[in-house]
This record gives structure tokens, sequence and C-alpha cells, in this order.
């Protein structure tokens, strides 16, 4: 029997041009290009796949891991996200035709988010964009098939490739997190302001810096040569050591991104583009766990407006991918549900916890700090559905289980009372009583002025 997805992708290119090429074949597994730096610290020796690379699941413990962004900074490994490199007289013009954000203002190292939708305005893909070149660009991010896809689509003179093999990706966030790249480099970075990025070197070895701000705080980016790999986070992890660097796992390698009020490709909703010819490698393996049921896969897609990325249609001229269908919903008054967070109750969640030491049949259990897959959880008011819940994470440096939601504009008040259902369909679920809190969770400290540190 077909799957959801399987049904959805045929009906698709039935109406599409062009869509008998395939970009979303996979690739066996592959551990990271890093893995002989990062084995000596892997004392669990266990691997979580991300896309084809295996990652290191917990160096030491997830309650340090899960805190060291705020308390210190992390080097973790995000090798496993997509890069395609766009070239050529009409790169720009490409670019601003695939993504929802106007690129006209772009200097030669400045990162831009990069949203890109499909016709019906869904996201099908997101990541960022950075300019290395007069004609060149670099993208990051969930799943770079759908640009290769739309570039087949038309008549562009540009070179798209995908260069994924080719790179590595270290994220090195939190308050410590210059102090241990300077001490890498051996060159002040006080001169990158967020977003923004420049070439450096560590131990001779060319690499790229960006200033990012995927945890909240303070934070950066390397990319390099998956050759260079090893030297490069060895280098980082001994030059971090003075000022607390921890290396981060899979397991607790998204709670930042939760308490920044960050949603992910493939964890907090799916992308468009999963149901389309040029679907990127972030079809789900398996049924999301969690209480939600979806009607159709399409309850999974989400509109930028449900993520907290607006509905920027309006205000700019420039043509791109899903225009039409945001425009129109702006007309209507926008998107029907908004992105927030839920902050779970603590009484709730520590009786939850109790039921194996009581009698009666088990409810699922929470993994901490998080689940590492996609979890979907239904919202209810007064018995009734009105928003998803995902990304259900246990926050070491809050102190408090934390999620996001896409909920109706009705309930969207900080502090407004909801209850989320637990447990899978079949199993013994229970309602956890929830409160609506406005995002980020915590204090927003990305744009940190470097200067004064």
């Amino acid at each position: 029997m077909k799957s959801m997805i399987e049904r959805h992708r045929e009906g698709y290119a039935k109406h599409t041009e062009n869509a008998s090429g395939r970009y979303d074949i996979d690739r066996p597994g592959m551990f990271s290009p890093a893995a002989a730096a990062q084995d000596p610290a892997n004392g669990k020796s266990l691997f979580f796949r991300w896309t084809p690379i295996l990652i290191p699941y917990e160096y030491t413990d997830w309650t340090e891991e899960a805190g060291a962004h705020v308390a210190t900074c992390y080097i973790g490994d995000w090798t496993g996200i997509a890069k395609i490199r766009v070239s050529g007289p009409k790169a720009l013009a490409f670019l601003s035709y695939l993504g929802m954000n106007n690129l006209e203002k772009f200097a030669l190292g400045q990162i831009k988010h990069h949203v890109q939708l499909d016709d019906r305005g869904h996201v099908a893909s997101e990541g960022v964009v950075y300019r290395t070149g007069a004609e060149e660009f670099i993208y990051t991010g969930g799943g770079g098939d759908w640009a290769i896809w739309q570039a087949s689509l038309g008549s562009w003179d540009t070179q798209i490739e995908n260069i994924s093999p080719d790179l590595f990706i270290f994220e090195i966030q939190g308050p410590k997190s210059l102090f241990a790249l300077e001490a890498a480099t051996g060159e002040s970075l006080r001169d990158i302001r967020f977003n923004h990025s420049r070439s450096s070197q560590i131990r001779d070895i060319p690499v790229h810096v960006l200033r990012t701000g995927i945890s909240g705080e303070l934070g950066y980016e390397l990319h390099g040569s998956v050759n260079d790999a090893n030297a490069i986070w060895s280098t980082v992890v001994e030059a971090g050591k003075p000022f607390g660097i921890r290396q981060l796992g899979v397991r607790s390698q998204l709670v930042a991104h939760i308490e920044a009020g960050i949603a992910t490709t493939g964890i907090d909703y799916f992308p468009a583009s999963i149901v389309t010819p040029g679907a990127p490698k972030l079809i789900p393996s398996g049924t999301p766990g969690g209480s939600f049921i979806p009607n159709n896969v399409t309850d999974y897609f989400r509109f930028p407006g449900e993520l907290g990325w607006g509905n920027r249609a309006s205000k700019t001229d420039h043509d791109f991918i899903g225009r039409d269908a945001l425009m129109a919903q702006a007309r209507e008054g926008g998107t029907a549900r908004n992105l927030v967070g839920l902050i779970w109750n603590e009484r709730d969640i520590l009786d939850l916890f109790a039921t194996p030491f009581g009698s009666g049949p088990l409810p699922d259990q929470m993994n901490m700090p998080r689940n590492v897959g996609a979890d979907f959880d239904q919202i209810l008011v007064g018995g009734r559905a009105v928003g998803v819940s995902s990304s259900r994470t246990y926050s070491v440096a809050l102190r408090k289980m934390i999620s996001l939601a896409v909920l109706e504009k009705d309930w969207i008040a900080p502090g407004t009372q909801v209850s989320v259902l637990w447990g899978r369909p079949g199993t013994p679920q229970r309602e956890i009583r929830a409160k609506v809190a406005a995002l980020p969770f915590k204090e927003d400290r990305r744009r940190t002025d470097v200067s004064q540190l």
C-alpha cells in the first residue's frame, strides 16, 4: 500500500512539466568527515543518522550539552544539511525568484534568510544564503534538491551544483564562542557583524566564518573542506577548553532552537517539496510520533506566516514562487494560525514521570531532553482541537518543559491556558496543561555587541 506522500507525489507529477527527473536519491550512511576528531570524546559510541551523515548521539551528558550554549559554548556538527552553490550572470535573479525575501541589497559576505515556497505558498525549503562573489552564492538549509529542480524547470543563465559532500559545517554557539574562535584562528573576529561572514584560517587552513544565531545566543559557523574537518574540529575544541567549550551531540542539538523560537524543517513541519519530484532528503522514514492525526500529508505543511517568518509579499515588488498565494492570503487577513511557545505544566509532567512506579497502563514516556525525531501533538481547548504542538523539549537553561505550537489566533495571547493531548493514538493518553508564551522563550542575544566583550 502506497504512503500518503507517495500518492501525493504521483499526483503532483501528473501536473508538472519536466517531472521525470529525480532529485531525492538517497545515499548510504557515512561517518562525519570529523569522525576521527570526535571519536575520543564519544565514549558512548552511539550515533544518529542525519541525512547520510552519522553524528555522535551524546558525548558526555545531555544536561551538560543542552545548557552549554547559555553557560559557555558548544561545537556541533551540522555537516548533514544541504549545501548548494549557485553562480552565473543570473544567479541573483534565480535566487530572488526562488525565495520570498528581497535580495536586492546583498553585499559580499552578507547572509540572508532564504524561505522557498511552492505555488500554494507552503514552505518548500528553508535556510540561509550568503554571497561569496559578484555572481556566486552558497545556500545551506533544509534540502537543496528543491532549488536544483526549480533551476531545471526554467531557462536560467545559472550554474547550480550540490556541494554537500565537499563542505563541513560546524556550529560554535554561546557567550564564549567568540573567544574560542579567536583562539583557534589567532586573529580578531570582531569585525564580523551579525548575518555577515568572511574568510579566515585555522592552522593555515582556509575556513569561512559566518556570524549566525541558531541558538538565540552569540554564535558562529565554520565552513570548510571536508578534507580538513578533523584538523579544524580538534583545533577548535583544544582552543576552546579554557572557555568551557562542550562538544554537542544530536540528543541535545535542537534544544537551543526551541528556546530561540526557531522552527526546524522536517521536525516542526514537513517541507511541501516532499510531494513533488524535487523533494529534498527529508521524507519521513516512518509515522511521526505524538497524538496528532493528520487527514492529509498537507496537514504537516506550513505557511511562512505560521512559522513567524511574516508575509512580506505585500511589501515587495519582486516576483517569486508562491507570491500570488501569499498575496491572496494577505488580502484575507493573513494566516489563521500563528507560531507561539508553550510552557508545559510542571505538576502534570511530574505525574507522567511517576507512572512507571504506579499501577495501571503505562502512557508514552518523555525522552529527555527531547525526542530526536519529529513529534506532533494535538492542542485542545475545551476538548476542541485548536492547534498542533511540536518539539517538546526540556530546557536546562529555563528548567521548564517547553514546545513550539501553531495555534489558532483566538488562543495565542501569552498566558492563555490550553491542553496538550499526550500519547500516541491507541495508547493511554492524557491531557497535559500548558500555558502560551511569547517567542523567543529567553532573551535574544544574537546581536551582542562584541566590541564590548
